[in-house]
């Protein structure tokens, strides 16, 4: 544990704990992964300009969002069936969010209850709305949402229909997990995993959807259940639907599209989440990172905008800050975390994120996320020449240097 100094040397520690089978489903991404890839890329192209001879000795990372502060300015976006990577790992994120200071997406197909996973994380337990194709179960979660407490309700509107991901058809993925000889066998050269698969009895049960399955269902006729609601049909009626049944804030999240972003707000969402889904669902899509600056200017200044994807370092915090975010969510690293290492990789992963945060803002000069135009410290290698041009000597002349 003591050589766990960034988020990759978790992602090699998950990828050694874990079946293929599962950990692909984790790293994977639709088709040629070109979407997954570029997410990352997108934020490779940018560098930061710093500032010198300022006291870089007290900086904050705490940021605001929706009335709250937060301890710093990124979150766990939610991520599906955690529980079955580790037993208990949707409840191991929510405690670690909750001990770090910031939010908490749970995922609508967490295997862990919306209820034990808010009493773990009362001040930061945010809820992902997969919309059911029955819509008296959409209510029934969204009215439990609420009475647990739960601080933002996050409709995901991104997965109108499965995606193409090449490694889980390769490697024969489904859910719910069926033992066959292949998993057998790749279960046997990963023995810590699956003594603790076994060791909690086997596929864990989705507790969120055991409520609506048939009485005395298993896990796995659970499991069917709920993907009987998967992929439902979901137009704007359902989400002036969702803004009438939910009393809180109401964020959209898989936003890529100004229309869809207007269309949004128009009807009531308090705050927008750019999101391709990792790359996880087709693979010729927009990199997330690269959007921001249109949906900021779109969305106005006022506006809540969010994001994920391609997060794998403080820095690409930062940058996503600088882009126009106001907040940021990182899935897979915590994930890795947490399959990895359980709640100390969780911990770790979002200690690694804060850390590197940090280093970089006392190294550019940075000492309030809240302070003026954030993309001042940044430039895109692209137009690097153009940009300082435009941007930076204007900033002096004001400054009459």
């Amino acid at each position: 544990m003591r050589r766990v100094i960034s988020i990759s040397d978790l992602r090699e520690h998950a990828r050694r704990r874990l079946p293929k089978i599962l950990f692909d489903w984790i790293d994977g991404g639709a088709g040629d992964e070109r979407g997954l890839r570029e997410n990352e890329a997108a934020f490779d192209a940018y560098r930061f300009l710093p500032r010198y001879m300022l006291d870089v000795s007290q900086r904050t990372q705490r940021k605001a969002l929706f009335g709250k502060t937060y301890a710093s300015p990124f979150g766990i976006a939610p991520t599906g069936y955690a529980g079955l990577f580790r037993p208990g790992a949707d409840l191991m994120l929510a405690q670690a969010a909750e001990q770090a200071g910031i939010p908490f997406i749970m995922s609508g197909t967490s295997v862990s209850s919306i209820e034990d996973a808010a009493k773990l994380a009362p001040n930061s337990f945010w809820y992902q709305l997969y919309a059911a194709a029955d819509v008296e179960i959409t209510r029934h979660l969204i009215g439990r949402a609420e009475r647990a407490g739960c601080q933002v309700l996050v409709v995901t509107i991104d997965i109108p229909i499965a995606g193409k991901r090449e490694r889980d058809l390769r490697n024969g993925f489904e859910f719910p997990l069926r033992m066959t000889p292949r998993l057998a066998w790749d279960g046997l050269c990963h023995p810590a995993w699956t003594l603790a698969y076994l060791r909690t009895g086997g596929l864990p049960v989705m507790q969120n959807w055991a409520l609506y399955a048939p009485p005395g269902s298993s896990a796995i006729e659970v499991a069917e259940f709920a993907n009987t609601h998967a992929y439902c049909v979901q137009t704007w009626e359902h989400l002036k639907l969702f803004r009438d049944l939910w009393p809180g804030k109401l964020v959209v999240k898989g936003v890529m599209h100004p229309h869809d972003a207007t269309m949004a707000m128009r009807l009531g969402a308090d705050g927008i989440y750019v999101s391709n889904h990792g790359g996880r669902q087709y693979d010729r899509s927009v990199a997330a990172p690269s959007v921001l600056p249109i949906l900021r200017e779109i969305v106005g200044p006022d506006m809540p905008l969010m994001m994920d994807g391609g997060v794998r370092r403080g820095s690409d915090i930062f940058a996503a800050l600088c882009l126009g975010a106001d907040f940021v969510f990182a899935g897979r690293p915590t994930l890795y975390g947490v399959a990895a290492h359980g709640s100390w990789g969780a911990e770790q992963a979002i200690t690694i994120l804060r850390d590197e945060l940090g280093n970089l803002m006392g190294q550019i000069g940075c000492l309030d996320l809240e302070q003026g135009n954030l993309g001042l410290f940044l430039v895109s290698m692209m137009k690097a020449q153009a940009q300082l041009a435009s941007a930076m000597f204007p900033e002096i002349r004001q400054e009459g240097l």
